[in-house]
C-alpha cells in the first residue's frame, strides 16, 4: 500500500452531548446535532470530509479516471431493450452514443412501423443534477400516458400526463406520489398512491379524472396502520384495479373491476397477522400465492373472483419443506412458477390440462434465472432472463408449444480481451458456529492459486428476506482481471435456502446474519481463497448494517471494509417514527420501544458499540438526499470512528451532496462511484493500474 500523506488532518466534529433515555437505560450521543440537513455547520463537515477524502486519494485520481473508463468501455452505449407487445404497440427502451439517460419508444403493430419517442430522458434531465423517470401507464386507447419523475432523490414522484397523438403534456401534476399509476379502462382516470410528507410513507389511495383539479381527486383508501404501505395497480387480465396493503409479514388486497373506476373496491382477504398473499387473475379465478396453513416456503391456491375469501382457497401447488414458492405468471394454456431449491432458481411450467409439468434446465450452480416481462395473456412464448458469474445475461424465449429456446438478446462486453472461459465460479459451504452450512458463489480468474494471498472482496446483504443471486457483472471484470477473488455470502436474512433461513436472520436472531458473515470469511480464510492481509467486505443500506457489525465483532479479520449508505445508527432510528420507513420495519428489526428488542439491538447496533481499539480500512458513502438510510447515520458513525480507534488505518467518508440512497442517476455517472471504490481497495492492495 503507498503510504497516504500522514500530515493531512482528518475532520473533527465537534462534540454537543445528547442524552437519549428509554428503559431506564441511557444512551450519550455527542454528534445527534448532525441530523440538521440544513444546518451550516453540518454541510460544511460533510464538505471537509469529501476534502479530506478525495486528499488521501489524490494520487489515485488518474487511476480512478481510467477504471471508470475501462468499465464504461466495456458497455454497449448505443443498446437497446429486447422488444416486448403489449395492447397492439411493441415498446423498447434504447440508449444512444454518448448519452446518459434512455429513450422509451413504441412502434405500433409490427416492429417495421415508425417509431413514436415516448419520453427521451436525455431531453428530461437538461438542468437537474439528478433525473429519474419513475415509470409510465398507458391508457388502455393508447392515447395517453401517465409518467413520473424524481429531481431530487428521495423518491418522491411528481405524476404528469402526457397526449401521445399530439405530445402536448397535460396541465395535471400530481405531487409526492410513489410514481406509479394505473389507468381505469375508461382512459379518463388513473389511480395512484401519496406519500406522507414527513415520513414517505405510501399511505393515501387517490382517483385522478384527467383534465380535473388535482385537489378534487377522490380520496380512495386510507392505510391507518403505521406498519403498512399502500400501492395500486391493474390485474394481467386488465379487469381488476387492485389496492395492496402490505407489510413485511402481513398483506391485504382490495378489488374493484376496471370498468368501474367509481365503485367501491371490495376486500379480497382482510388482514391477519402473519398472513400473507398475492394475487394474480385469469378467467373467472384468482391464483394466490400465500403462507396460509403454516405453509412457510409458501404455495399456491385458487379461489373464484365471486368468493375471494381464504376458506374458499384450493391448493394448485401444495405447499413444500424444501421448495420456496417466489412468483408465478400466468398465460393462456399455462402456468410457470418461479421456485428456489438449494438455494437455486428453477422455473417450472405446468399447462392448464395438466398433461405437461416439467422444468427448464439450467447447469449451473452460480447463475440466476428469472421470469421476464410477459405482459401478453395470449402468448406462446416465455420470456425469461438468465445469466452466471461467468456467463452475460441473456433474455430468452420459450416456446411453449416447440419446446426451443431462443436467446433474443445476449449482452455484449466490449472488450476483446473478454472470453467468459478465462474465469470459473463454484458454490462451497463454510460452517456456522451453530452447525448450520453458509452457501458462497465464487468467481475468479482461472490460474489463480489457493494459497492465501489473494486479495478478496466478500460481498452480502442479508436483510428483509431479500437474496443477493449470482449474477454477471462488466464492471466486476477490473476486480477479477487484477487478480481479485469475488465472493457472495449467501448468509441468513436473505431466503437463499427458502422462508427459514430468512426467519432465521432477523428480529431476535439478527446476529446469525453477522456471525455466519464473518464464519464465511473464517472459511475463506482457512481454505486460503485468502488472508486477513487481503481480505475486504463491502455491504450497502442493510448490508451496510452488515459491515458495521462485523468490524465492531472481528475487526482483526479484514484489511478493509466499503460501508455503502449504510444503516448503522438502529436503535436512534428505530426509535423515530417520523424518519421515512421506520415503522414498516417493526417486523424485520423489532420496536425498540420494546424493552426486549430494544437491548437486543442495541447489542448489535453499530454506532452504539464503536469502541476504543483497531479498525480496518474503511471507506463510507452517503447521499445528502438519502430516504431510506438517512446521511446522518454515517456521518455520525464516521464522527465517532475518528474519536474512538485507535489505529492509524484510513477512515473516509464520501456524501454525495446531489443524491440519494440509489446514487448518482446517470447510466456511466455511477460508475464513477464504482471507480473510488475500486481505487480504494487497490489502493490498500498496492495496485496502481
Amino acid at each position: 500500500m503507498t503510504d497516504f500523506n500522514s500530515e493531512l488532518i482528518a475532520p473533527k466534529a465537534k462534540k454537543i452531548k445528547k442524552e437519549l433515555t428509554i428503559h431506564n437505560d441511557v444512551r450519550v450521543d455527542n454528534y445527534y446535532w448532525l441530523n440538521q440537513r440544513e444546518d451550516k455547520d453540518v454541510l460544511e463537515y460533510l464538505n471537509a470530509e469529501n476534502d479530506y477524502t478525495n486528499a488521501v486519494l489524490k494520487s489515485t485520481e488518474s487511476f480512478q479516471k481510467s477504471l471508470f473508463e475501462e468499465m464504461k468501455s466495456r458497455i454497449k452505449e448505443d443498446d437497446q431493450s429486447v422488444p416486448y407487445k403489449f395492447n397492439g404497440y411493441w415498446y423498447i427502451t434504447k440508449f444512444e452514443q454518448g448519452k446518459d439517460y434512455p429513450i422509451y419508444t413504441r412502434k405500433k403493430e409490427t416492429l417495421e412501423a415508425k417509431e413514436e419517442i415516448l419520453f427521451d430522458c436525455n431531453q428530461m434531465a437538461k438542468g437537474y443534477s439528478y433525473f429519474k423517470l419513475g415509470g409510465f401507464s398507458v391508457s388502455e386507447d393508447n392515447t395517453l400516458v401517465s409518467f413520473s419523475i424524481d429531481t431530487v432523490s428521495r423518491r418522491q414522484y411528481t405524476i404528469k400526463i402526457k397526449n401521445l397523438i399530439t405530445g402536448e403534456i397535460l396541465d395535471d401534476t400530481i405531487e409526492n406520489t410513489t410514481g406509479s399509476s394505473t389507468w381505469a379502462s375508461d382512459n379518463k382516470t388513473i389511480f395512484y398512491a401519496k406519500k406522507d410528507e414527513v415520513t414517505l410513507r405510501s399511505d393515501k389511495i387517490f382517483s385522478h379524472k384527467i383534465g380535473e383539479k388535482v385537489e378534487d381527486d377522490r380520496l380512495v383508501f386510507i392505510e391507518e396502520d403505521e406498519t403498512f404501505h399502500t400501492y395500486v395497480y391493474k390485474s394481467k387480465s386488465r379487469k381488476y384495479l387492485i389496492i395492496g396493503s402490505s407489510s413485511t409479514q402481513t398483506s391485504e388486497y382490495q378489488i374493484l373491476p376496471a370498468n368501474n373506476p367509481e365503485g367501491d373496491f371490495k376486500v379480497f382477504q382482510s388482514r391477519e397477522r402473519n398472513l400473507e398473499y398475492s394475487i394474480a387473475h385469469y378467467d373467472d379465478s384468482f391464483y394466490i400465492i400465500t403462507n396460509k396453513d403454516g405453509a412457510t416456503n409458501f404455495k399456491v391456491q385458487k379461489t373464484l373472483e365471486t368468493a375471494t375469501t381464504k376458506e374458499n382457497w384450493v391448493d394448485v401447488i401444495p405447499h413444500r419443506e424444501d421448495v420456496l414458492v417466489e412468483d408465478i405468471e400466468i398465460f393462456k394454456n399455462y402456468l410457470v412458477v418461479n421456485e428456489r431449491k438449494n438455494g437455486l432458481n428453477h422455473l417450472r411450467i405446468i399447462s392448464w390440462d395438466k398433461k405437461e409439468d416439467y422444468y427448464l434446465d439450467f447447469e449451473s450452480e452460480t447463475y440466476t434465472a428469472s421470469i421476464g416481462n410477459n405482459p401478453d395473456f395470449n402468448s406462446d412464448i416465455l420470456r425469461y432472463t438468465f445469466n452466471a458469474l461467468t456467463q452475460p445475461s441473456s433474455v430468452i424465449d420459450y416456446n411453449f408449444k416447440t419446446k426451443t429456446k431462443e436467446i433474443k438478446k445476449e449482452q455484449e462486453v466490449l472488450d476483446k480481451s473478454f472470453d467468459k472461459n478465462n474465469y470459473t465460479s463454484e458454490r462451497i459451504w463454510a460452517t456456522a458456529r451453530d452447525g448450520k452450512k453458509i452457501p458462497m458463489s465464487v468467481v475468479y480468474k482461472k490460474g489463480i492459486k489457493l494459497d492465501g494471498t489473494n486479495p478478496l472482496l466478500q460481498y452480502a446483504y442479508g436483510s428483509y428476506g431479500s437474496t443477493i443471486d449470482p449474477y454477471f457483472s462488466t464492471i466486476r471484470l477490473s476486480l477479477l482481471d487484477r487478480g481479485f477473488i469475488y465472493v457472495i455470502a449467501h448468509i441468513r436474512g436473505s431466503e437463499y435456502l427458502g422462508r427459514p433461513w430468512y426467519e432465521d436472520g432477523k428480529l431476535l436472531k439478527k446476529m446469525n446474519t453477522f456471525t455466519d458473515f464473518i464464519d464465511c470469511s473464517k472459511y475463506l480464510i482457512e481454505k486460503k481463497y485468502t488472508s486477513s492481509e487481503h481480505l475486504y467486505a463491502m455491504g450497502g443500506s442493510a448490508g451496510g448494517l452488515l459491515m458495521g457489525a462485523v468490524i465492531n465483532l472481528t475487526p482483526e479479520l479484514y484489511k478493509g471494509v466499503i460501508a455503502a449508505v449504510p444503516f448503522v445508527d438502529v436503535v436512534t432510528t428505530m426509535l423515530d417514527d417520523t424518519i421515512p420507513l421506520t415503522t414498516g420495519e417493526y417486523d424485520e428489526w423489532g420496536n425498540p420501544n420494546n424493552k426486549d428488542y430494544y437491548h437486543y439491538m442495541k447489542s448489535y447496533s453499530p454506532y452504539d458499540n464503536v469502541e476504543e481499539k483497531e479498525y480496518p480500512n474503511l471507506l463510507v458513502t452517503t447521499g445528502l438526499h438519502d430516504s431510506q438510510v438517512q446521511y446522518w447515520e454515517p456521518a455520525k458513525w464516521v464522527a465517532k470512528l475518528r474519536e474512538l480507534k485507535t489505529d492509524n488505518n484510513l477512515l473516509l467518508l464520501k456524501t454525495d451532496m446531489d443524491a440519494g440512497h440509489g446514487g448518482a442517476s446517470g447510466r456511466f455517472e455511477a460508475l464513477k462511484e464504482v471507480a473510488l471504490e475500486y481505487a480504494f481497495l487497490f489502493y490498500l492492495e498496492g495496485i496502481t493500474d
